[in-house]
């Protein structure tokens, strides 16, 4: 189980026909990558069960994810950003971690927290050796936090110790998605199912790590009041395995099928009101659920109606750090009533009702 084939991947899935669609989409991608620099660096503030943090955002190029080499999800074009053939050396994944120590000298702030994605698994060895992991580990054995990436099959508790041996406080992201293994499996057409996620978090707690679940708002093919309600549904049922849900509205990604749901008029990202109301409607749970909304206010991002998108995104970012529902509450606009109109009358078969 720790080391799948794209073969196993695969076959008898029931996901050939979407993986097919995928891999044509993205031989399109003409673009090359350069394999010692990472993908994307970024710091910001980050809730965490020991306080709010600067964090250290790195994600590293690797030779890309290999559920996605075999087709991958509807919905992340990370894939398509990653080095030519299938792995990176050792070097040049440590030289990528230096830039990224340097972009934060640069910037003259000390993160107390990192986060490391490849936009595939950190754990699995075919994108990160295992000499790598543990170097890795070492460089940031000074900081108090670290985020791994990783989808549950590559989840060992041995792999974990290389950190918590470094008396860090370890979190392992998982892109769960939704709690629904139908709409994971036929919306997301991602492979592994609730159960495995809830093995992979068993294994992580008894290695003395905690689970970041990270859940997906607005798959192709579900009306708005059905992302909602999923993603409403997905928050109680991941509660108990994890202490922080990160809620990731839907971005519209090049190279994949819902940037051509999107362009065929077939998909609309969604509202900032719908990640609002969520937010007010979870915020009475004991765990900590944040949302960043990525590329809000853009066509191709959560918006509303343009006048109002900013403020709104501000809300959000600010009950990230507070946990405070009421800061929800304080923006309005006239468009409220357009996105009310559409959860009464968009459906799966009608949608979307506005590009």
């Amino acid at each position: 189980m720790d080391q799948p084939s794209y073969d196993v991947y695969e076959l008898e899935k029931g996901m050939d026909a979407h993986n097919l669609t995928m891999r044509e989409i993205r031989s399109h991608n003409q673009r090359t990558y350069d394999s010692k620099s990472p993908t994307r660096i970024w710091i910001d503030e980050d809730n965490t069960p020991s306080g709010i943090y600067k964090s250290l955002t790195i994600i590293l190029n690797t030779g890309g994810c290999r559920w996605a080499r075999a087709g991958g999800c509807t919905m992340c074009g990370y894939v398509a950003e990653s080095v030519a053939g299938g792995s990176v050396s050792h070097e040049d994944l440590l030289a990528q971690i230096q830039v990224a120590l340097d972009y934060e000298k640069q910037k003259n702030i000390h993160c107390g927290q990192i986060k490391i994605y490849t936009s595939g698994s950190f754990f699995d060895e075919r994108e990160i050796p295992p000499t790598t992991r543990e170097e890795i580990a070492k460089i940031f054995s000074n900081r108090d936090r670290i985020v791994i990436e990783s989808l549950p099959d590559f989840v060992t508790e041995q792999k974990i110790s290389d950190f918590t041996n470094m008396d860090l406080s370890v979190d392992i992201a998982i892109g769960l998605e939704t709690a629904s293994d139908r709409i994971r499996h036929d919306c997301i057409n991602k492979y592994f199912t609730f159960e495995d996620f809830i093995a992979a978090s068993t294994i992580a707690n008894q290695a003395g790590a905690g689970i970041k679940a990270y859940l997906l708002l607005k798959p192709p093919f579900l009306s708005e009041v059905e992302a909602i309600t999923d993603m409403i549904d997905s928050i109680d049922q991941v509660s108990p395995y994890a202490h922080t849900i990160s809620m990731n509205p839907s971005n519209v990604q090049r190279h994949t099928l819902v940037e051509q749901l999107y362009f065929s008029h077939g998909y609309r990202p969604p509202w900032l009101w719908s990640i609002s109301s969520i937010l007010r409607e979870t915020a009475k749970t004991n765990i900590i659920v944040v949302s960043d909304p990525v590329g809000a206010g853009s066509d191709r991002g959560p918006h509303n109606c343009g006048s109002c998108d900013d403020i709104v995104f501000r809300s959000i970012k600010d009950f990230n750090l507070r946990q405070d529902p009421s800061v929800l509450s304080e923006p309005s606009c006239d468009c409220q009533e357009t996105w009310k109109f559409i959860l009464e009358n968009e459906t799966g078969y009608n949608l979307p009702l506005l590009h």
